[in-house]
């Protein structure tokens, strides 16, 4: 579960679950908060996730109406390295996840498998529109089919949960405060509100595509709607001014808006090359516009985890500090 504080001056309060958080923040605005997440108090007029829905007794929202609406649907993220975020439906309403996200539902959710993602541009289109659009997805190394959750019901609230796949952070993101598209790495993408269009992104530079980490393919998001993304470790968010230039691990970039310029520079001389231990290129990050970054990259956690498996063939594994080699294979216990 989320906790926030609050400051006001001399006067610090909390810790808030999320909705007492939005109630707090709607009593009195006039202060700074922080989450887990945040690299420093924020003002509470300027956070998305506080400006909850103020009607909690309204009736349902109709459907959306225009091509590039989504859903509006609200969420409660629960957990601190193995998260999961809930999605609370009113009727007629719907979340997409990707396929195997999903964590639990009430029966009154209804599933449906569907080609690409569900978004208006998708399903105006015939067949072969919807197939060119889940053959996107495929090349950024997602399933052909997501699943929408719909509130089936006559009345009353529904919830379904989404699970992340590793140890990390889930990102909740409302496109419409970040100009309406978010760049993200390609397997980041966890769910979002119905209406939120998938799809993919280029890297114009040959070296960028080739040494950014990311590959010349990356997922693009857009929409108005809330998205929510998945990063290992800790995440932060950066607000970079125009002309302000960040430098990051190629593997450590999450997502970024549309605004920031991304680049890679080679990481120092030769001898920081050979043995500073980053790698020939760093990226570049340059304002205006936000940037998430993550702690702890898949690929590296999977890269440490590979290492240290034992090698049954060639060779036996290694210990932690070990040196004994096999002969403390046999010696350790875990091998009978």
């Amino acid at each position: 579960m989320t906790t926030w504080y609050f400051n006001y001056g001399s006067d610090r309060i909390g810790p808030f679950d999320e909705k007492q958080a939005i109630d707090q923040a709607r009593q009195n605005p006039n202060g700074y908060c922080w989450r887990q997440g945040f690299t420093d108090w924020l003002p509470i007029a300027q956070v998305a996730e506080l400006q909850g829905d103020a009607g909690a007794a309204a009736p349902p929202p109709p459907p959306p109406a225009g091509p590039g609406a989504a859903h509006e649907i609200d969420y409660q993220i629960f957990g601190e390295d193995m998260q999961f975020v809930e999605v609370e439906l009113d009727p007629g309403e719907s979340a997409v996840a990707e396929a195997g996200a999903m964590m639990y539902k009430d029966a009154v959710v209804q599933m449906e498998t569907i080609f690409g993602d569900g978004s208006a541009q998708a399903s105006q289109g015939g067949f072969m529109d919807k197939l060119v659009g889940a053959g996107k997805r495929l090349v950024t190394g997602e399933s052909l089919f997501t699943t929408v959750f719909t509130h089936g019901g006559p009345q009353g609230k529904a919830h379904v949960a989404f699970a992340a796949p590793y140890p990390g952070t889930i990102i909740a993101a409302k496109l419409s405060d970040y100009g309406g598209r978010l760049i993200c790495q390609k397997d980041s993408f966890l769910c979002a509100a119905k209406g939120v269009q998938i799809g993919i992104h280029f890297q114009k530079k040959i070296l960028t595509g080739l040494f950014g980490g990311e590959g010349f393919i990356m997922q693009k998001l857009d929409g108005t709607g809330l998205a929510f993304l998945h990063a290992g470790g800790t995440v932060i968010q950066r607000d970079l001014k125009a002309g302000e230039t960040l430098h990051v691990d190629t593997g450590c970039l999450v997502a970024l808006t549309n605004s920031v310029h991304y680049d890679i520079q080679q990481a120092g001389n030769v001898k920081s090359v050979i043995f500073g231990g980053e790698g020939l290129f760093f990226a570049t990050l340059t304002g205006p516009g936000h940037v998430w970054l993550q702690s702890l990259p898949f690929s590296r956690m999977a890269g440490r985890m590979l290492a240290a498996a034992p090698q049954r063939t060639g060779g036996g594994g290694r210990g932690e500090g070990s040196l004994l080699g096999s002969l403390g294979d046999l010696l350790d216990g875990d091998n009978f």
